[in-house]
């Protein structure tokens, strides 16, 4: 027996299904149960919405391999995205370092996402911009996504582009378009590379297991073409600062490249950056790495500097921005390790 209804929690609309489990239910893994109960959620999204807690069985949160027994009562609380296109202005303050009447450049903190999207309807950056700035450009099949023309992940800090007339996202959309937009990041990878630069092109697609997760394929046609430079700024021995520059710009591109090349990201949970992959396994060098981890529990790659083509001049334009405070102090305690060990 199964029921749906809809709260206001927080501003946040949810959906929410009651199951009651029939008294002659076999024992089944909760999610393969709720996929016949409720067929327009995929599995996927059921196991997320179990990791966060959003499914209870008897009031009690659950664990992903639990198995649902008779009588069991089941609530499912799944985050309702806005009415379509519909995106909520939010007063979220913004770090603008310039702004002109064709376009803005805006310095992202780790841990915010950029737009709107499943678990994220609001306290995103687009939320924001929505609230400060009106009448901003969508992209033609981008809808919902006002003044972007492109994206960094959620812990990924530093320079974004945003668009504020239509000519001005027509014209820097087709320099992403054509690469020729200068990107470059800065991230603390695991060991050193063997070539002090080097370039990898390797394509990139979502893995066929996990889908939140982007892996190298040598069939182009199972993923999309993907290039990225690289440089070592400051070899660590444990740990490399590089710069990496993009000359594609896929999702987790830098990420999962490295991972390619076999130097994870610091920290990137994601891509198996939150282990250790170079040093001893001693208590106190662990305790240390584990440090690290508190002081930047997010992969360490920021978003450093932005070159292009000014929509109105013509001319050519860069922007930079420093590494964020706890980037700072990891690599800090780094340079500190390696000089007393």
């Amino acid at each position: 027996m199964e029921q749906e209804d809809f709260i206001q929690d927080q501003d946040l609309l949810y959906v929410h299904h009651r199951v009651e489990v029939d008294p002659g239910q076999v024992p089944l893994r909760i999610d393969r149960f709720l996929m016949d109960r409720l067929p327009h959620v995929s599995r996927n999204k059921l196991q997320g919405a179990i990791k966060c807690g959003f499914i209870k069985v008897n009031e009690q949160s659950i664990k992903p391999n639990y198995k649902v027994r008779p009588l069991d009562q089941i609530v499912v609380a799944l985050p309702k995205p806005p009415p379509s296109g519909e995106v909520i202005p939010q007063d979220i303050p913004l770090d603008i370092i310039f702004e002109d009447e064709a376009l803005l450049i805006v310095n992202k903190p780790a841990g915010m996402v950029v737009h709107p999207a499943y678990k994220n309807w609001q306290g995103t950056l687009v939320n924001a911009l929505t609230f400060h700035f009106q009448n901003l450009p969508n992209m033609s099949g981008n809808e919902g996504r006002p003044g972007l023309v492109h994206r960094i992940d959620k812990d990924t800090s530093g320079l974004l582009v945003v668009a504020k007339t239509e000519s001005a996202m027509t014209h820097l959309a087709k320099q992403f378009f054509d690469h020729s937009i200068e990107r470059k990041y800065v991230a603390l990878v695991w060991g050193t590379p063997q070539q002090a630069s080097g370039r990898i092109d390797a394509a990139l697609g979502r893995s066929p297991k996990d889908r939140r997760i982007v892996m190298t394929f040598e069939d182009n046609l199972l993923a999309k073409h993907a290039v990225t430079h690289y440089k070592i700024l400051e070899d660590l021995h444990y740990v490399s600062l590089l710069e990496c520059q993009l000359e594609t710009g896929r999702t987790h591109q830098i990420r999962a490249h490295m991972v390619h090349l076999g130097h994870p990201l610091f920290a990137d949970e994601t891509y198996g950056g939150k282990k250790i992959i170079k040093g001893t396994s001693f208590s106190k060098y662990k305790a240390f790495v584990d440090n690290c981890f508190q002081l930047m529990p997010r992969q360490a790659l920021h978003a450093q500097s932005l070159g292009f083509i000014h929509p109105l001049t013509g001319r050519a334009v860069h922007f930079e921005v420093p590494l964020p405070s706890d980037f700072e102090a990891v690599l800090k305690k780094w340079r500190g390790y390696v000089v007393n060990h």
